[in-house]
């Protein structure tokens, strides 16, 4: 039966370009859009930049425009990521738009009516230095559950407490570094505490899809959900009203019966889903894109109509508590299936490009790596599970070669030459062949249909791959090159590299989700057009066959990541040490303009934490504030001079925008500064470099 689905994925916020993990997600979710279209369904797949709140305001303002103009900046060059990796989203919108003003009120409105909205005077942080109140991101503090250190001032990343940014211990603003004091202002609020919403969160997260069946939640974020909805043992993380509003000044949507307040945006975010469905039907996309006739109010209403989310485990608490609740009780249609997946790592640490620990998506293109490649082996780690993905340059390359090349291309340049060269590319029937049922393609393809179905990528294209080792190797079993030597054995040639080449077909089915325009190249090699499970289309003759895909080269990949430097950060080789000058140090650099330094970003940093590395002699661990709102790693060359107790509170300078450098005992995410005598001479020792009193993290230096 044909299914119609609306299908998102996490919004991006508008204030900086996609990094690996977006890529990641839409990757996800543009595979299975693909294999549900394939399968004859309808589905309309949206999107949106998530445009508001105090961080894009506050970073407008640095670079001198409005906010608008910001959001719209960024927005312009999301098409070269997207087209780039081919994910083909079939709307991009923002939650600055009129759509969303629009639904996010009406929302608000229906909950008010309905007695979820009330109001209480709280006191809330606020920052003497920048003269705000403190939106949650720029308060960091000490988890008062599991006690992790700088941790946000709303949800600790290590235990995944939810918790009011007052319950931090020892407190601090990340804009200023100094301790936030506490004002009183009202605010409004979501009841999620009222046992309406618990009642229907239960029977929610428990709940399937009425479509396809299948839970609503997997069962690890539907443990997550009831540990928050019943709380533990203890009596510890039960509901608790959600803070909807903040105070001018504020970038958002206002809320209409309270001037001067504006909607958090966690409230008007997720409705960003609803305007940008909105916005593609009104705009004529959906009946263009799928031949519909129902507005979006009647697809709205319309029973049959699945929503499914794809999310990343970080934004859990908001997407199965606080987003059902808020469309139920607010009369809308709520979520059918809400898909977690974990964060993409490397070399264990989540990849952020903030903290030099990310792959970045444009370079990966610029590099001209294929983007299929990372389309195949991100399908091929992730599952239906909320588990991490570890990318590991070297499996990259060998399960790509491997599998790709060495199996899916293999099957067709080896039997095309056979048939080709003897049969003019003409291809058996194969369906009543015993070397087919052997194969047990239909059977195998059931199969790799249901993991599709349930987002186990990874399981599907295992089983294709096994499958492609079969085929391989009863392709060796049978000998062609021999069977070719014998005009009396024609028929049986004919028939093993028609069996082989019907068995590319189906692969190149069973892939084409995960592979779109590899499988565009095959289609033409085999002459069959838009290969689907619906419409089976015969395989009759094959054209002239070109090389369908290109293996990965390693350089590449070691071009992609960060440099690796063995030496400790900012140590100069004694070959290139500058020869002293009558002060017995170093002599002056060459001369160099203004603009040369103006390029190099030193700022005022912090020292929250400092470790000795094992292993090494030179090198320690520090953990920097830098005034961005998370911390960075450097590792610095000053165990010499410097016991860790030493370090930790005091400030320092440091290189904020040198590139990240993957060393032998880490990343390094900048450099800190510090004065010693020329390496391997004779000095006074080192000396870390300290901004004078009353300067903050953050700060530049001019």
């Amino acid at each position: 039966m044909s299914r119609t689905l609306f299908v998102t994925t996490a919004l991006p916020y508008a204030n900086a370009s996609f990094h690996i993990g977006h890529i990641m997600e839409y990757v996800q979710a543009d595979i299975w859009v693909r294999f549900m279209r394939l399968e004859g369904h309808t589905v309309h797949f949206v999107c949106a930049d998530d445009a508001h709140g105090a961080p894009i305001m506050l970073k407008a303002q640095a670079e001198g425009v409005t906010p608008e103009a910001l959001v719209q900046g960024i927005a312009a060059e999301r098409p070269k990521y997207l087209e780039g990796f081919h994910v083909a989203f079939d709307h991009w919108h923002s939650t600055d738009s009129p759509e969303n003003v629009l639904l996010s009120q009406s929302i608000y409105l229906a909950l008010r009516d309905a007695g979820f909205i009330t109001t209480q005077k709280i006191e809330q942080f606020f920052d003497p230095v920048k003269a705000m109140f403190l939106p949650d991101r720029y308060i960091k503090g000490e988890c008062p559950n599991c006690h992790s250190k700088d941790q946000n001032g709303d949800n600790c990343e290590v235990c995944g407490t939810v918790y009011a940014a007052t319950e931090l211990i020892d407190p601090y603003s990340s804009l200023s570094g100094v301790a936030p004091v506490l004002k009183e202002s009202e605010h409004f609020f979501f009841k999620l505490s009222d046992p309406r919403c618990s009642a229907f969160l239960q029977a929610w997260t428990d709940g399937t899809s009425p479509a396809s069946g299948l839970p609503r939640l997997q069962s690890e974020v539907r443990n997550k959900a009831a540990e928050w909805l019943h709380g533990k043992p203890d009596g510890a993380n039960g509901l608790s009203d959600w803070d909807i509003s903040r105070d001018a000044p504020y970038f958002g949507i206002p809320i209409p019966d309270a001037p001067g307040k504006y909607f958090y945006v966690w409230l008007d975010a997720p409705v960003g889903y609803l305007a940008s469905l909105k916005a593609y039907f009104d705009s004529g996309g959906a009946r263009r894109n799928s031949g519909t006739t129902q507005t979006f109010s009647e697809f709205m209403a319309d029973p049959k109509a699945e929503q499914i989310h794809f999310i990343g485990k970080d934004i859990i608490y908001f997407h199965t508590l606080f987003w059902p609740a808020m469309l139920h009780f607010s009369g809308r249609k709520t979520p059918d299936q809400v898909h977690v997946h974990g964060f993409i790592t490397v070399s264990g640490l989540k990849m952020s490009k903030s903290r030099g620990t990310g792959i970045s998506p444009l370079r990966y293109l610029e590099l001209g790596l294929n983007p299929e490649w990372f389309r195949y082996y991100v399908a091929a780690k992730l599952n239906a599970h909320v588990e991490d993905l570890e990318f590991s340059p070297d499996d990259f390359v060998a399960r790509v070669n491997s599998d790709l090349i060495g199996k899916y291309v293999n099957i067709a340049s080896r039997s095309s030459n056979f048939l080709l060269r003897y049969f003019d590319g003409a291809v058996l029937p194969t369906d009543e062949t015993l070397g087919w049922r052997t194969l047990n393609a239909s059977a195998v393809g059931a199969e790799v249909r249901a993991a599709y179905e349930i987002r186990d990528t990874a399981r599907a294209l295992r089983l294709a791959m096994a499958f492609a080792d079969s085929v391989n190797q009863y392709f060796d079993s049978q000998k062609p090159w021999e069977l070719a030597k014998d005009e009396s054995l024609r028929v049986r040639l004919h028939e093993v590299c028609s069996i082989s080449m019907r068995a590319f077909m189906e692969l190149t089915l069973w892939l084409k989700p995960v592979l779109p325009q590899l499988a565009l190249r095959a289609e033409a090699f085999l002459n069959c057009t838009s290969l689907n499970w619906v419409h089976p289309v015969p395989l009759v003759r094959i054209s002239r066959y070109e090389h369908l895909m290109a293996r990965v080269d390693p350089k590449q990949v070691d071009a992609l990541l960060y440099e690796t430097i063995e030496s400790p950060a900012g140590a100069t080789p004694a070959a290139a040490t500058p020869k002293a000058g009558t002060s017995g140090f170093e002599r002056i650099q060459p001369e160099i303009k203004f603009d040369d330094f103006a390029r190099v970003d030193l700022r005022v940093a912090r020292i929250i934490e400092a470790s000795a590395i094992d292993g090494s002699e030179k090198l320690l661990r520090l953990t920097l504030d830098v005034g961005e709102g998370k911390p960075r790693e450097v590792l610095s060359g000053i165990k010499s001079s410097y016991r860790p107790e030493q370090l930790v509170g005091r400030l320092t300078l440091m290189v904020a925008n040198l590139a990240a450098r993957k060393m032998k005992f880490g990343i390094s995410q900048g450099m800190v500064l510090a004065a010693s005598a020329p390496d391997g001479e004779p000095g006074p020792g080192l000396y870390l470099l300290e901004p004078g009193e009353g300067a903050q993290p953050g700060m530049r230096v001019r």
